[in-house]
């Protein structure tokens, strides 16, 4: 019964962090809502895309009258404002994005015209990252396995709270689970998604390969010393805690980005 009490609450526990990684990330729509011709008018602004064609932009209200624009140029770079005319079909605006390749950012704001004025959805652009299409054979295994790893990490740090025979098993099938999805599959996401295997450290300042590299090596040393001396499930404590930290920094903060500024209009 106390095992089973013990994954419920690993789960709860990992689940909850995800979770709020989730929410969190810069890949995350930005959502909101306005003041506009008499209504409230909710939307949410894209900040990733992996489809074959350009960005859509969609902003519903219920008014037919009802007309935008959206002004954008790419990321980091010398480009000047362009301008693309919301439609208005049956109360619903859109717009499409220019295509970038994996890794192109661009910036955007919507605005929404009220008479005289014009009605900005957000303060400040919105950046949003093109990447390419990840099919779901590695896609789904690769998420799968990082919340079963994330769970066992967990469960694996409730473990070592108490002498326990089992914590040996339990770090190895963290470490496990940690190296198959992140370190094995996770770079095979990214190929796909940016075309390129690795943009951690020596490489890059991706933090989600970063992170999880020192997660790992962490796990990796926790399971060979308590192999070797049970005694020792403080190792093991300190690889919950720091995969517990590492998750609580957003997923693909300072990941793969084209540099415009080196590369023509």
């Amino acid at each position: 019964m106390r095992s089973i009490w013990l994954w419920l609450i690993s789960i709860v526990l990992a689940g909850g962090i995800m979770v709020y990684q989730r929410l969190t990330g810069p890949t995350t729509p930005v959502r909101g809502n306005v003041e506009y011709l008499g209504e409230k008018v909710s939307y949410k602004l894209l900040r990733t895309w992996g489809d074959d064609s350009g960005a859509g932009i969609s902003v519903e209200t219920t008014n037919k009258e009802a007309a935008g624009l959206v002004q954008y140029r790419r990321y980091n770079s010398h480009d000047e404002w362009k301008v693309i005319v919301l439609k208005n079909k049956d109360g619903v605006l859109t717009a499409t994005l220019p295509q970038l390749p994996p890794a192109g950012k661009i910036m955007y704001q919507v605005w929404l015209f009220e008479k005289s004025k014009q009605v900005p959805l957000t303060e400040e652009p919105v950046v949003l990252r093109y990447k390419g299409a990840v099919p779901d054979w590695v896609m789904l295994p690769h998420i799968l396995i990082m919340i079963l790893s994330m769970i066992i990490a967990v469960r694996a740090g409730l473990e070592a709270l108490k002498r326990n025979p089992d914590l040996v098993r339990i770090t190895f099938w963290a470490m496990l689970t940690l190296l198959i999805g992140g370190l094995i599959l996770g770079p095979i996401v990214q190929k796909y998604a940016f075309d390129a295997y690795w943009t951690g450290w020596p490489f890059g300042h991706d933090l989600t390969d970063n992170k999880t590299a020192v997660s790992f090596i962490l796990w990796v040393l926790a399971y060979f010393i308590i192999r070797r001396n049970p005694q020792k499930r403080g190792w093991v404590l300190a690889a919950c805690i720091l995969q517990l930290a590492v998750y609580l920094i957003p997923h693909s903060m300072f990941g793969s980005e084209i540099d415009f500024t080196q590369t023509p209009q």
